[in-house]
């Protein structure tokens, strides 16, 4: 049997079509003594630990609830919320890191028949006050005495009924003479408390078959490179059908019973933000499904340590953070010049490994050498039992997902949008092929509008080429109270004009993206339609694919292409100021201390011109970079170049840097084909 039709014929009692929070219950039924959740000690003053609720886990190390327990947290939660008035429909704020008491208070906050609207940590108090009133919520959870100071400072313009803060508030903080004075403010033990005395089991079994599974489950504004966050509307159907399509894909199979897998033996480490759709559905819902066990990070830049302590199996992440972990395992590669020559001709050796058919017996023994001596340590590095990683969130470049696969740490690429609750395609286990972003998952239907790119670029693909549509069970119906947006996010395509797709009437809905259909039915991911540049002279250049080709880059920590609307294209570099100095050591160099000084260094641009003349050659003329500026500051969600889920903010970017685009442009411009 295909992979395809088993993988549509595969049952399990993981799939089904119940709420979310039934989805939970059932879960606990099939898995109540395994462990559900682990979280550290010795970060947060959590609430729950101070009333005796949860145990106190050892500073530095996990402790852990298992499904039962958290079942009883999570119900006794949801009687809280319905004490202080969410019901039905009743739209509250998850105002939080991402940690074990984010994901108790969604489930009982769509328990009590809440729907739950996301607030990143970093967002600031205009942005506060746009996430909580657009969608009128009713209330707030906020972690800690600098998120209630963020609400509280907007709380006139908001119509807020109560808040509650899952961490104790400190004497000291601004925020304790608030929360004694104020009998509309609550810690989370608090309304654990109200729980214990008011629930009743018959009229909790009553708030969770309540919801039809098109009602909302959560509003999710999307982060925004541009322009205001849109509320994404998600319903309990929208999200349990992608965890079927998702399961049925990732989960455990009769047919291949040795091939990666996620399932009730899975360990999960948690880091990325449950405010965005990505984490809440593969890293939150999906775990949750599947009996799985959830331990939440300190913080990303832990994340070498939490994962010694944990020992995932499996974990979901962005490029972005598949990059940086690259480059650490490579710093400490480099050590010496022998340790780097080692490590450098593993890598190459693995890449060769993975891309061969048929490797032979010399390759073979070269590849077994190279892991005794470099992956195996890069395996035990991040735990020793990861069996597979899932990217989705942003295009991962071909060339470090293959590095990965060949040092046995597979990265399965995954695509999909907030509007979809999220994954459209992904990438199988038992047949990945790196550079595309896998074909659709089950009951999604795609249709590619080839009106949306040149005849050239038809011409030379082998498949279709043209923006994504699809439709599917998981697709959302439309923006909050965004009526015109929402009726210009989707098209109709005429029956006969659906490459292969199930025929009817409703509608498809726009990704905006530009993809390759490939005959296989595996798609690639090409570019953002937005984010094309088109030149001077008429070239489309999708910046991505070459901004990727520098993600494995040792000398360059970043890169954004630009060139819309001039005629060549050209690039700002951020340098890994380390790296950079490491290579000047060696070479016997003198750079200056100052960073903005070492980037204007006549050596380290030449030097970095070495690095794009290597990327150039991969590329078309037109394509290439002919000029670069280099930049000092990283682009970070700290200094909003970033958005919380790690993708460049390019007019930011750009409005930043204008000094130094405008000299990209200044000089006499290269010819350009």
């Amino acid at each position: 049997m295909d992979w395809r039709d088993a993988e549509a014929n595969y049952e399990s009692d993981v799939l089904g079509e119940t709420t979310l929070a039934r989805m939970f219950e059932e879960s606990v039924e099939r898995n109540a003594d395994r462990v559900a959740q682990r979280y550290k000690g010795g970060i947060y003053d959590r609430s729950l630990v101070a009333a005796d609720v949860v145990p106190v886990a050892p500073a530095g190390d996990y402790a852990d609830l298992t499904y039962d327990e958290m079942q009883t947290l999570v119900r006794r939660l949801a009687a809280g919320f319905r004490e202080l008035g969410v019901a039905d429909g009743t739209r509250v704020g998850l105002f939080s890191h991402t940690r074990m008491e984010w994901a108790q208070c969604d489930f009982a906050l769509l328990a009590a028949g809440g729907v739950v609207t996301t607030v990143y940590t970093s967002s600031s108090e205009r942005q506060v006050k746009y996430l909580l009133g657009d969608p009128d919520a009713t209330g707030v959870v906020v972690e800690n005495a600098d998120c209630l100071r963020r609400v509280l400072a907007v709380e006139d313009d908001l119509d807020l009924e109560f808040v509650v803060v899952l961490d104790e508030i400190p004497d000291g903080s601004g925020m304790s003479g608030a929360v004694r004075d104020r009998d509309d403010i609550y810690s989370l033990a608090d309304v654990h408390a109200l729980g214990v005395d008011a629930y009743d089991p018959d009229a909790y079994e009553s708030w969770v078959d309540d919801p039809a599974m098109d009602d909302l489950a959560s509003l999710i504004y999307t982060s925004g490179t541009t322009g205001q966050p849109k509320g994404v509307e998600l319903t309990h159907r929208n999200f349990r059908a992608n965890v079927n399509q998702c399961y049925r894909r990732f989960g455990p199979r009769p047919d291949v019973p040795d091939r990666p897998s996620i399932s009730a033996e899975s360990t999960t480490l948690s880091f990325l933000p449950l405010a965005h759709v990505f984490e809440r559905l593969a890293g939150h819902y999906m775990m949750f499904a599947a009996g799985a066990t959830v331990a939440y990070a300190e913080s990303p830049d832990t994340l070498r340590e939490d994962f010694q302590l944990v020992r995932p199996t499996t974990g979901t992440s962005v490029p972005r953070v598949y990059e940086k972990l690259y480059d650490a395992i490579r710093a400490q590669a480099a050590e010496s010049p022998v340790k780097e020559r080692i490590f450098e001709w593993a890598v190459g050796v693995g890449r060769t490994y993975h891309e061969t058919d048929d490797p032979g017996t010399a390759l073979t023994l070269q590849h077994r050498l190279a892991d005794r001596l470099v992956f195996s340590q890069v395996r035990e590095a991040i735990g020793g039992r990861l069996e597979l990683f899932i990217s989705g969130g942003g295009s991962l470049s071909a060339d470090l997902c293959a590095l990965y696969h060949g040092m046995g740490l597979p990265i399965l690429e995954g695509y999909g949008l907030t509007e979809t609750a999220p994954v459209i395609s992904a990438n199988p286990p038992d047949n990945p092929q790196i550079g595309t972003i896998g074909p659709p998952v089950v009951d999604v239907d795609v249709h590619i509008d080839e009106s949306a790119v040149g005849e050239r670029q038809r011409r030379e693909a082998a498949g279709e080429v043209g923006e994504l549509l699809v439709r599917g069970p998981n697709v959302t119906s439309g923006y909050w109270n965004r009526p015109e947006e929402t009726e210009q996010s989707f098209t109709d395509v005429p029956a006969n004009e659906t490459n292969g797709a199930s025929a009817g009437s409703e509608r498809w809905f726009r990704t905006g993206d530009i993809v390759h259909r490939r005959p296989d039915g595996y798609i690639e991911f090409r570019e953002r339609a937005k984010q094309l540049l088109v030149l001077s002279t008429g070239k489309n250049v999708a910046p991505g694919p070459i901004e990727d080709a520098f993600a494995s880059n040792p000398l360059v920590e970043q890169c954004l292409v630009l060139g819309d609307g001039k005629k060549f294209v050209s690039a700002l570099l951020v340098p890994n100021v380390e790296a950079i100095r490491e290579w000047a050591d060696r070479a016997g160099i003198d750079l200056p201390d100052d960073r903005q000084a070492l980037c204007r260094d006549e050596r380290v641009r030449e030097r970095l011109q070495r690095e794009v003349d290597r990327v150039n050659e991969n590329f078309e003329s037109y394509e290439q970079i002919k000029q670069f500026r280099v930049v000092p500051e990283e682009f970070t969600e700290e200094n909003d170049l970033l958005t919380p889920t790690m993708k460049k903010k390019r007019r930011h970017i750009l409005d930043r840097y204008a000094d130094d685009v405008a000299m990209l442009y200044e000089t006499t411009s290269p010819t350009s084909e």
